[in-house]
């Protein structure tokens, strides 16, 4: 079964800290997710600050007819600068993602995610990967990256340099 990574990058015009504080709240997830993925946080009385051993519930639609149960936690946190969640159940095989908070150079804010995931059903995910998982995966950073931008609009052309997306095949 192959495992495949998923770098997202985005700069943006705010801090590292007004990253931090939107990025580790659990509640704004529907915000930055496609609204045609049917996003729903099934946790109840989410903090507004994600933790290490967090668990949160989802439910998700990532393809017309298909709706699953998402559990993910939050394995690693280290304030202001990171945070992983890792999926327990869900749809992929195995999803383990990096989100990364780094000071730009003239007080912008750098954002990277690493995303290592296998999708599930063996041969067949395999097939099929090529044609709906990674294309849709582009998919959802490009709109999160596109909704970031709408949320911390800038006022110089420059301020959004290095918005991609890669996803190779590792395993």
């Amino acid at each position: 079964m192959s495992m495949y990574v998923l770098k997202s990058k985005q700069t943006l015009p705010i801090s590292a800290k007004e990253a931090w504080d939107f990025l580790s709240d659990p509640r704004n997830l529907n915000e930055i997710t496609p609204p045609g993925m049917s996003f729903k946080i099934t946790s109840q009385d989410l903090p507004a600050t994600m933790y290490q051993g967090m668990v949160i519930t989802y439910r998700v639609s990532p393809f017309p007819g298909f709706s699953f149960s998402w559990v993910t936690e939050i394995t690693h946190v280290v304030d202001g600068q990171f945070f992983v969640d890792e999926q327990r159940f869900g749809p992929y095989a195995f999803w383990h993602h990096q989100h990364h908070i780094m000071e730009g150079p003239n007080g912008e804010v750098k954002m990277e995610d690493i995303v290592h995931f296998k999708v599930p059903f063996g041969f067949i995910g395999q097939l099929f990967a090529p044609l709906l998982v990674l294309p849709r995966l582009r998919q959802i950073f490009a709109y999160r990256r596109t909704k970031l931008q709408a949320i911390f609009p800038s006022d110089s052309s420059h301020a959004y340099n290095d918005p991609s997306d890669t996803i190779v095949k590792v395993l």
